[in-house]
């Protein structure tokens, strides 16, 4: 899962990256709010952290150019700001869930399990199954038919892409992005070679559902039932 993190305070923002990324996310963070627009309307993250109060654009008003641009990607206001009044217009804003500093990072872990969960999707809170697939995210653990094996984290990272996205073909350049983040110079080959990863991981497990090569585009997940 990848996330964006927009908070302008240095040291929280580095305090935030380490506990996110030791989670097992991908974070991708910025210090203001113009990098946190350009960064949100790639429309490549599965969870955006969004303080408030930042410089160069609000968080708010970042929130109401994502929104108004259709990027439908859950939000969390964190912020030292928590009156009743202050909650009840971000979240009239469009935001997800609206956090208040200080808080405890297993309380920012559960409100992103939270706003991410899709109940058609989940079997439990630690459970993703899909036609005859079983992703246990937190152990990076794929389950089929056949049998079980550990992705990596860049597998982990493409297979979420396709199983939050359904029989939708992606684009060569969203699952870059999506995989590696807007800023990574890294060769599309790459994205063949994990692509030829997953099939052989889909194979090995048993599963019925197949990476198919939609040529000039991108790929698509098949086989889904």
């Amino acid at each position: 899962m990848r996330i964006l993190l927009a908070e302008d305070d240095e040291k929280l923002n580095e305090t935030l990256v380490y506990g996110l990324k030791q989670a097992g996310f991908m974070v991708d963070s910025c210090f203001d709010g113009e990098d946190a627009l350009f960064y949100g309307e790639q429309n490549i993250y599965d969870v955006i952290l969004l303080d408030r109060m930042l410089p160069s654009i609000q968080g708010t008003d970042v929130l109401t150019s994502l929104r108004q641009k259709g990027i439908t990607t859950p939000v969390i206001l964190i912020t030292a700001l928590g009156t009743l009044s202050d909650k009840v217009e971000g979240l009239d804003l469009g935001a997800d869930d609206y956090l208040v500093k200080p808080f405890a990072q297993e309380e920012l872990l559960a409100r992103i399990r939270c706003v991410t969960r899709r109940p058609r999707r989940i079997v439990n809170e630690e459970t993703i199954r899909l036609s005859d697939l079983l992703w246990f995210p937190a152990e990076n653990r794929l389950t089929g038919p056949l049998a079980s094996c550990t992705l990596s984290k860049r597998e982990a990272a493409l297979l979420e892409t396709f199983l939050g996205s359904g029989s939708t073909t992606l684009p060569r350049s969203l699952l870059l992005m999506k995989v590696w983040g807007p800023d990574s110079d890294v060769e599309e080959g790459n994205l063949d070679n994990y692509i030829h990863f997953l099939r052989r991981r889909l194979k090995t497990v048993g599963s019925v559902l197949t990476i198919k090569t939609v040529r000039g585009v991108g790929y698509s997940l098949t086989g889904i039932s």
